[in-house]
């Protein structure tokens, strides 16, 4: 059955149609169309509560619409025939209490057990080991996850969700307290899946600067689809202001901020302080 859902690149992955979504009686999202196909890494950034954790949470299948449609693979979220296509990697994928005691093996093997068979085969042994080594942690993977470094425990909850198989992956804020130089080798192994693997990545970041570096499309959402469209044709912080229809009290000021973050260097996030649950 999941046979037919082996993804040929340009193939449709994901087809959102006239989205709209409420949160505690309140209109969070609206209107959002929205087509993904296979191999390509989007960017979706936007204001905290502008609606990209209320959008993925409902691809997910745990938010219910108020209107519109969702279809991955031709079929409704949670649907039994696209299990394990799809893998979802929070913010939180890879913290553990402290008196959970797993390996990085252990760790990704969660994500190869088939809910319908519960024990690894030999073939997913072998499958969990060469995800080990495609997200360079080989002299890791009997180490206990919470005595690795930030970077190295992202590295891990990316490939928990290699390991269900997941063609499409889903990502919230996967950088948050990770390090430059991992951040760097992370962005580049998630490029490297979607050019080399045909895995298809939609990625919320609030780190313009870095994101705008790597994915290959970027969108931004502030409770409709305000910009979807090439990287390099994303505007600048001028160009933002006029989308979100805010007025430049302090032009000079203004050119400042923009001519500062095309500098070399200078890594600007716009919407900082993103807490937990953001809508």
């Amino acid at each position: 059955m999941r046979g037919r859902f082996s993804p040929v690149c340009g193939e449709e992955i994901l087809n959102v149609s006239d989205l709209s979504v409420n949160r505690a009686g309140a209109e969070i999202i609206h209107d959002i169309n929205l087509l993904v196909t296979c191999g390509e890494f989007i960017g979706i950034v936007g204001p905290n509560g502008g609606g990209k954790t209320t959008l993925i949470l409902t691809i997910l299948g745990i938010l219910k619409p108020r209107t519109g449609n969702i279809r991955i693979y031709g079929q409704p979220p949670l649907s039994r025939s696209i299990v394990g296509k799809v893998g979802w990697v929070p913010q939180t994928a890879s913290n553990l209490p402290s008196n959970v005691h797993i390996t990085v093996k252990e760790f990704i093997q969660l994500g190869a057990l088939n809910p319908y068979v519960p024990f690894l085969l030999r073939k997913d042994r072998a499958k969990v080991q060469k995800i080990i080594t495609t997200v360079g942690l080989d002299e890791y993977a009997n180490t206990k996850i919470n005595n690795l470094s930030g970077g190295q425990r992202q590295r891990a909850a990316i490939g928990k969700a290699l390991a269900s198989e997941a063609d499409l992956i889903l990502m919230d804020e996967p950088m948050v307290g990770v390090d430059n130089k991992s951040r760097n080798a992370i962005m580049q192994l998630l490029n490297e899946l979607c050019s080399e693997q045909n895995k298809t990545i939609v990625m919320i970041s609030h780190d313009l600067a870095s994101i705008k570096q790597t994915v290959h499309r970027m969108i931004y959402l502030e409770d409709r689809i305000r910009f979807d469209g090439p990287t390099d044709e994303f505007p600048e912080l001028s160009g933002l202001a006029e989308l979100r229809g805010i007025v430049s009290m302090h032009a000079d000021e203004d050119s400042a901020i923009v001519t500062t973050e095309n500098q070399p260097g200078n890594a600007i996030t716009l919407w900082p302080g993103k807490t937990d649950g953001e809508a």
